[in-house]
């Protein structure tokens, strides 16, 4: 029987077009088993939608208190779990990696932001590091590189292709070129055989949908804090009607 490290790698793997593998973002456990239950294979915890759900704002969570979550998270379901772990908050390859796994994650997203400065990191050096990161990982720990550039206003999908290529050639199992633009997801493409990941947005109706983005180039579809922050908004309309139900309310 595989393990959850095996089948999550395998889960990325000889997708037809148009059908990308689609991964909810739970920010807690009871989101988690809402999406186990839902039938969803695995599961790519969103630091934003963790960090809101703990009272941070987005980048700010103390590395102890998203460790601590996405534990959480893993330990409620029994599908693999990714976790979203920014930058690595500085920490080394080796002890990253024993943390990650500690969690009972099987997979990870790093970023190529430094987290401290909001300022796009060198690509051979954060290529190196990667590298370093993938080597302590082996077959336990996916790890899902992502790219920066379109975020940070680099528009060239040059540098995004760049990236791209160094990262896969450090070890990396997926990337993730961040806010791309549809139109130049396919240049992307081409740029790589590795599984690319795309966010997609859960607001808009005139975004691309999942099979649209799928047939762009997307093996793999995430939606950031998007899913925590409707249900954030659907707990504020539930308030709104309790305390416009309450008693007096009518009279004012």
């Amino acid at each position: 029987m595989p393990t959850k490290a095996q089948a999550f790698r395998a889960l990325h793997r000889g997708r037809e077009s148009g059908d990308p593998l689609v991964l909810p973002g739970p920010w807690d456990a009871m989101s988690a088993r809402a999406f186990a239950d839902a039938g969803f294979p695995a599961l790519a915890t969103p630091s934003a939608g963790v960090a809101a759900s703990l009272g941070h704002e987005d980048g700010a969570t103390p590395a102890k208190e998203m460790f601590a979550a996405v534990a959480r998270v893993a330990r409620a379901v029994d599908i693999p779990v990714s976790a979203d772990v920014e930058d690595g908050y500085g920490l080394p390859p080796k002890e990253l990696v024993a943390r990650i796994l500690q969690t009972g994650a099987v997979g990870c997203n790093l970023e190529d932001t430094d987290g401290a400065t909001k300022v796009l990191k060198d690509p051979r050096r954060h290529a190196d590091w990667l590298a370093e990161v993938c080597a302590e990982a082996g077959e336990e720990l996916f790890v899902n590189a992502r790219v920066d550039t379109f975020l940070r206003g680099v528009s060239d999908p040059a540098e995004a292709a760049l990236r791209i290529r160094l990262y896969v050639e450090a070890g990396a199992g997926c990337v993730y070129p961040i806010s791309v633009p549809s139109a130049q997801l396919p240049l992307l493409r081409e740029a790589t055989d590795a599984p690319i990941n795309v966010f997609a947005s859960v607001a808009s109706a005139s975004d691309p949908s999942i099979a649209e983005l799928g047939r762009l180039g997307a093996t793999r579809i995430t939606f950031g804090p998007g899913l925590q922050r409707r249900t954030q908004a659907a707990v504020a309309d539930i308030a709104r009607e309790l305390y416009e139900k309450g008693p007096g309310r009518a009279k004012l």
